[in-house]
């Protein structure tokens, strides 16, 4: 141990500037560990001493006065702060308000969407859905399915520029609606393929020959759990005619306002991201043949669909929310 050898080389009567010279480090290292041999003995040998660090710029009341600032006011002349305005109104430098709110995990520049659902039967849907994706019926396939409607095929009005170091890739903000298609997918949560098909409309007649590929495209001995949202192609009357003389489906449907329980919707959002947002395409044709290669390389590696939140834990943090915007209505 080096600090070791320096006490040693001490005790042999060396000097600091030839104790540095033999193992290499500098004189006033020597020097401090000879010190600190000296001043605690071989315990000062076994830690670093404390490092002051940097001075605090800001006193821990100037901090939690920013912290409450940024929590519950806002400027005259915006909806949220910004580092800049932040630090206009407080008197610091706004890297120091930047500091501050990372320390404290603030971001006031970000805001999510969400709605909490007003079903009646919420609870129960939610037990039967949750149930279906974490204890899964034997003999029984648990599909989501929903449809991502209108689907535009837009091409660019003039080509991006390319990626390149220092310099994102580049798309013009306007361009060329070459019509829609709409994606009907069915996610089977114990493998993670996807069934699909792209039709032009979204009405009950489609949604129809979406059910027909599915019976055709899963085994025949298994019962077949789908679980859906609310829209009413879903409920049509000559869907429920078809659904008799189909005993092996049974509808799940999502409570309302709460398309999250579906599983399909991260296959949509995932779609969405890798493929098709950025895309151009001058066809619909060209459209679905891209949505078409994109699903056909997930189902070449596809991966389980796991559910690893209870019912019980959803239904405590939907009745904390509930409860929060009961006290901010009633403020």
């Amino acid at each position: 141990m080096e600090r070791v050898r320096v006490v040693l080389l001490a005790n042999e009567g060396q000097q600091d500037i030839e104790i540095a010279q033999a193992l290499g480090i500098s004189r006033q290292k020597s020097a401090r560990w000879r010190g600190r041999f000296l001043q605690l003995g071989f315990a000062g040998l076994e830690h670093d001493a404390p490092r002051p660090g940097p001075k605090k710029r800001h006193s821990k009341q100037k901090i939690t006065a920013i912290v409450q600032k940024t929590l519950s006011s806002v400027p005259k002349n915006a909806t949220q702060w910004s580092t800049r305005t932040m630090a206009l109104a407080v008197g610091i430098s706004a890297a120091s308000v930047r500091r501050i709110w990372s320390a404290h995990g603030l971001k006031p520049h970000l805001t999510r969407t969400f709605k909490l659902s007003k079903d009646k039967a919420f609870q129960e849907k939610l037990e039967d859905i949750v149930g279906l994706y974490m204890s899964p019926p034997e003999h029984a396939l648990v599909i989501s399915c929903d449809e991502k409607s209108q689907i535009q095929a837009l091409d660019r009005t003039q080509p991006g520029l390319p990626l390149k170091k220092g310099r994102a890739g580049t798309m013009t903000h306007d361009y060329v609606r070459n019509g829609t298609t709409t994606l009907f997918a069915a996610l089977n949560t114990l493998d993670g393929t996807v069934l699909s098909m792209n039709l032009p409309r979204h009405r009950h007649q489609e949604w129809l020959k979406f059910l027909q590929l599915i019976d055709e495209q899963t085994p025949a001995e298994k019962a077949l759990h789908l679980i859906v949202d609310n829209y009413a192609t879903h409920k049509h009357p000559r869907v429920k005619k078809w659904l008799l003389r189909h005993p092996r489906f049974h509808l799940h449907f999502t409570p309302t306002s709460a398309s999250w329980l579906n599983a399909v919707e991260r296959f949509f959002r995932d779609i969405t991201v890798n493929r098709i947002r950025r895309g151009v395409f001058h066809s619909v044709a060209e459209l679905e043949e891209a949505i078409a290669a994109y699903i056909k390389a997930h189902n070449s590696s596809p991966k389980p669909f796991i559910w690893t939140a209870s019912a019980t834990d959803i239904l405590e943090k939907v009745k904390r929310a509930q409860r929060k915007l009961d006290m901010l209505q009633e403020q």
